[in-house]
């Protein structure tokens, strides 16, 4: 019998056994887990990089400006629409174009946009002005769209005395 015990390995090899294979399962338990989480914070990103495509308007340039306030004049069967507009630094030059549908009464749209080429500029709220002009019958109605968007275009009527030339034009050029 003696000789028999001796064939068993010692009590304490079959612990060392079990202990290693309990440290490889942890290990593989811990390789998995490290797989899922990489795996689910990849899909998290996606997901968000696929909203952010899906959703422009986070990103839209000059969302504060949605009203136009403009001077109208009309003599001699042309509108002129003069004002200002606060852009977020002096190096976002606004242009103005008018389009007149013909309609009657006319449907005369002014369209901004900005123009802004420098690679860095001070954040200062610089007001740009504009004048522009149309011909059209005097009951013509007017809309405004900035950098592709329609905004609100508040028309106060000229003062009397006032002229459209009264109204200096800074341009930088």
């Amino acid at each position: 019998m003696d000789q028999f015990q001796h064939n068993q390995p010692p009590a304490h090899h079959k612990m060392y056994r079990k202990a290693i294979i309990a440290a490889i399962i942890i290990f593989i338990f811990i390789v998995i887990g490290m797989f899922t989480f990489a795996f689910l914070k990849k899909a998290e990103i996606n997901d968000d990089l696929q909203q952010q495509v899906e959703d422009p308007q986070s990103e839209v340039k000059y969302a504060a400006i949605t009203r136009v306030n403009a001077t109208h004049f009309y003599e001699d069967g042309v509108h002129t629409l003069v004002g200002e507009i606060p852009m977020p630094t002096p190096c976002d030059l606004l242009e103005a174009e008018i389009l007149v549908a013909e309609s009657y009464p006319e449907q005369i749209s002014v369209d901004f946009s900005v123009l802004n080429n420098a690679d860095f500029c001070a954040q200062v709220i610089t007001e740009q002005r504009f004048k522009v002009s149309a011909t059209a019958s005097e009951e013509a109605t007017f809309s405004a769209r900035f950098m592709g968007r329609t905004v609100d275009l508040n028309l106060i009527p000229a003062g009397e005395g006032e002229s459209p030339d009264d109204f200096e034009l800074f341009l930088k050029g």
